[in-house]
């Protein structure tokens, strides 16, 4: 299986890039005062959990059959319900991520419940062990995410 370019240049950008340069934008050119950890934490949970789960819902509620058979190499058409289903929770998770920037205290929910899903899917994947590049990629960014929004909690917690 070919890998889809598009979806790996959103994925990292999503889960690096974007996050990157939100924080080095919002410490320099608006000089914010928070500590690091804040603005991580409010910069990640923005993109990493909100815009990339929401993209990646809506995606998989209009088009089931791409997820269904670039990430996870399923071909059946039935495939595309249990997607859809996915869709929605992604539409959740991902709103209560981009919320977040407004309503700061949605923050520590949106870390915790986008993280652990994060975590969990890229468990999953691990153990699945990837099939293809499209599904290494997902591994990897979700257990990626997974770690900061974990380190992130404890941090939080222990302040």
């Amino acid at each position: 299986m070919r890998t889809n370019k598009l979806y790996v240049y959103s994925t990292t950008f999503f889960m690096l890039v974007l996050p990157v340069l939100s924080i080095i934008t919002d410490k320099i050119f608006f000089q914010t005062n928070g500590d690091l950890v804040s603005l991580i934490g409010k910069w990640f949970v923005f993109w990493a959990i909100g815009w990339r789960l929401f993209i990646a819902g809506v995606r998989q509620i209009v088009q089931p059959q791409f997820t269904a058979e670039k990430i996870f190499n399923l071909k059946s058409k039935e495939s595309g319900i249990i997607v859809r289903e996915l869709g929605f929770a992604n539409v959740c998770f991902g709103l209560s991520g981009i919320l977040s920037v407004v309503f700061h205290q949605f923050r520590t929910s949106a870390e915790f419940v986008g993280g652990m899903y994060l975590g969990l899917a890229g468990i999953y994947h691990l153990i699945k062990k990837p099939e293809n590049t499209n599904e290494k990629l997902a591994m990897m960014s979700d257990l990626f995410i997974f770690v900061i929004m974990m380190t992130l909690l404890l941090l939080n917690f222990n302040t």
